[in-house]
């Protein structure tokens, strides 16, 4: 019997930003932070948090309708705390902690969203750019302190990723590996605690290679995972078995991305290979909503840069030279293209 038409999906849909800016001014507030082990009152949570006593409870109730804090009781005496996957991922003091890039998208992206339709007739940018300021990158890498927050906000999202990916990719065959672009040295510092047998090189901007230098120290892992600084558009790319890109090809127009590609293939000896680790548009494009929202959000950003599919990477690393290719899924939305030269 078939289900009459049924507008649910649209109407959630259309009043989802609604859910999206209650769950990131919660984390801008730092709300889950200040809970942290505790449990409290509406008030008493309010009051620390500096708002206005009409915020509670529906403020508080929204988050708990939503799942993302818990209550014990209910009423005026009712004490709030925090669910296991917000004590882990939304506490500042977790070292699992993915609010910063929550606090990213609240801080800019959610205002540039409004001009989606603007972007989809020009083609072009519409974050700073668009209002006569510097551009993401080059405001951030003129801005220390401004870089390592950005930098610290990417880990969180990374981290899952970078893990996945030193998990199942198999690296037995392989000695060395390059993450280009490699920020803080997330990925090279997750694959050499699992594989003993690699030595990793971080390559970065030279204003990166300091912030690098720091987090593979506290990682006790600076015998096995250097720095590299470069301009991955100027420089040569460090030889290596292995070249690893995280979420870089998909900030560039295609011209770029081949730049990217022939540079790896170039570092790379015969049998070596050159991960791309992306959100993955599935090859039919019907299905991975974040990778195709991802792309999108590019547009907002940089106006010619887009994501991909695993069928876009194997054609390009094909022209370049490559000889097999797979697609490894990781976490989520996110996968590993791999090419072997």
């Amino acid at each position: 019997m078939n289900r009459p038409p049924n507008p649910s999906t649209i109407l959630q849909t259309a009043f989802s930003f609604w859910s999206s800016k209650v769950l990131l001014t919660a984390v801008e507030l730092g709300l889950f932070t200040t809970l942290g082990s505790r449990r409290l009152t509406g008030a008493e949570l309010g009051n620390e948090l500096r708002l206005h006593p009409r915020a509670n409870p529906d403020f508080f109730d929204a988050l708990v309708a939503m799942k993302f804090l818990d209550r014990e009781n209910d009423g005026p005496q009712a004490r709030y705390f925090n669910t296991p996957e917000g004590a882990l991922f939304l506490d500042a003091a977790s070292p699992r902690y993915i609010g910063g890039i929550l606090v990213m998208l609240n801080a800019r992206l959610f205002k540039f969203w409004n001009d989606l339709p603007e972007a989809l007739r020009t083609g072009r940018p519409q974050n700073e750019v668009k209002h006569g300021q510097k551009g993401m990158f080059e405001e951030l890498y003129s801005d220390l302190p401004r870089l390592e927050q950005f930098m610290g906000a990417m880990t969180g999202l990374s981290r899952i990723n970078f893990e996945a990916f030193a998990e199942k990719f198999d690296f037995s065959q392989f000695k060395t590996l390059c993450d280009v672009g490699g920020a803080t040295g997330l990925l090279s510092i997750e694959v050499a605690k699992r594989h003993p047998h690699l030595t990793c090189t971080s390559f970065d901007l030279p204003v990166v290679q300091p912030i690098a230098k720091r987090h593979i120290a506290d990682a006790g892992l600076e015998r096995r995972v250097r720095t590299a600084a470069g301009d991955f558009f100027k420089d040569q790319l460090p030889k290596a078995d292995l070249i690893t890109m995280g979420m870089i090809l998909h900030d560039w127009n295609l011209e770029k991305k081949m730049h990217l590609i022939r540079s790896a293939y170039d570092a790379l000896p015969v049998g070596g290979a050159l991960v791309a680790i992306e959100a993955l548009i599935d090859d039919a494009r019907r299905e991975n909503v974040q990778g195709l929202l991802m792309s999108l959000n590019m547009l907002i950003e940089f106006g010619d840069a887009f994501d991909y599919s695993g069928a876009d990477f194997r054609r390009w690393c094909g022209e370049v030279g490559f000889k097999r290719f797979e697609v490894i899924h990781l976490a989520g939305p996110s996968s590993a293209a791999v090419a072997y030269k």
